[in-house]
């Protein structure tokens, strides 16, 4: 099972509707840990994918996360809108020339989006972010078969890793200044991950 450019524009075009509808329940989640502005900014980037993606004309998968890479920045300068676009920038390289993007590569895709966003904003595994939730995904879709349902495993996977970390303070962060305060609280980040991917679960 592997994903031709079409499929990967119409999942990218899936998940900025998905940042878009999401807006006002993670600005509710931010405002308990930040500035209440994460849904804002998932909003911006949605559109400008939206825009970039319907205007795209190449015919390969690197092509569709180059753009929506480029939208996510353009979008926005805050820390989230940078590291989605540092993700999908991530994808792009490494699907560079690639007429399809083979089901076998998506968990090691999603391992060099895990590191590469490591290093740009100095998160681990174990902090209560989306990092956490990304490679929740990584490990259900590495024991995935070519008969699974990619989207249900993934959703499933994020949703657990929200109720595993939800006893444990923010570790970085604005959150983190309020790391007593966090606990027992979903963190924005990760619940952003779950909206994107398109999971309900919980929604508030």
């Amino acid at each position: 099972m592997n994903f031709g450019a079409e499929d990967i524009r119409i999942w990218l075009c899936h998940c900025a509707e998905r940042m878009i509808s999401s807006a006002p329940e993670l600005n509710e989640l931010d405002a308990r840990l930040g500035d209440g502005d994460l849904g804002v900014t998932l909003e911006k980037c949605g559109e400008q994918m939206l825009s970039a993606l319907v205007e795209q004309e190449d015919h390969q998968p690197a092509d569709y996360f180059k753009a929506s890479a480029s939208a996510c920045i353009r979008a926005s300068g805050s820390s989230f809108g940078t590291l989605m676009g540092v993700a999908y920038m991530t994808v792009a390289k490494q699907t560079a020339g690639k007429e399809e993007l083979e089901f076998d590569n998506i968990a090691p895709l999603i391992s060099t989006v895990i590191e590469a966003l490591m290093a740009r904003g100095g998160g681990k595994l174990g902090d209560k972010t989306a990092l956490d939730s990304l490679d929740a995904i990584r490990r259900a879709i590495q024991r995935a078969n070519q008969s699974s349902n990619l989207k249900e495993m993934a959703c499933q996977a994020a949703d657990k890793a929200i109720d595993a970390l939800l006893d444990q303070p923010n570790k970085i962060g604005r959150a983190r200044m309020f790391a007593d305060k966090s606990i027992g609280l979903k963190d924005p980040g990760m619940v952003a991950v779950s909206r994107i991917i398109g999971s309900d679960n919980g929604r508030a």
